[in-house]
């Protein structure tokens, strides 16, 4: 970094901080800063992959999606399958943690690329559960907002 731009922009930088603290005491401002910071989050602090809204979800991955929370029937033989995380984008879990779904992609002839990866838990996975969407066949992940 230029040293004469150094300067500015740390003194830019702590005033920024600064203004999103409340120094009178009062602590509201601060809490509404921290408030707004967490909704407008990009990436999953556990994982650290980009969220994806459910909203933004392909319709197909919203259908799927539902039917997983549901608990099925799935139109795949494979749905529900283990996921074995082999390419460890996902969190570490022990073996047999993750279920894999289908999410269809129209005009292929088979199950396509795109997937729904979810922590497998019982009763049916809830709507705050850990899923993520692949859309290139688990090569990258984002983490699906609960």
């Amino acid at each position: 970094m230029n040293r004469r731009y150094s300067l500015p922009l740390v003194a830019l930088l702590l005033a920024g901080l600064l203004a999103a603290c409340d120094v009178s005491g009062g602590g509201t401002q601060a809490r509404q800063s921290a408030a707004t910071v967490t909704s407008t989050l990009t990436r999953d602090p556990t994982s650290g992959l980009p969220f994806i809204a459910v909203r933004d979800l392909p319709p197909e991955g919203q259908r799927t999606l539902h039917l997983i929370r549901a608990g099925g029937p799935f139109p795949y033989r494979k749905d529900g399958s283990v996921f074995g995380n082999r390419e460890g984008v996902l969190p570490r879990r022990p073996a047999g943690s993750y279920r894999e779904y289908t999410v269809p992609t129209p005009g292929e002839g088979d199950r396509g690329a795109r997937r729904i990866v979810c922590l497998a838990v019982r009763p049916p996975t809830p709507p705050d559960a850990e899923c993520y969407y692949s859309a290139d066949h688990y090569t990258t992940f984002r983490r699906i907002r609960p």
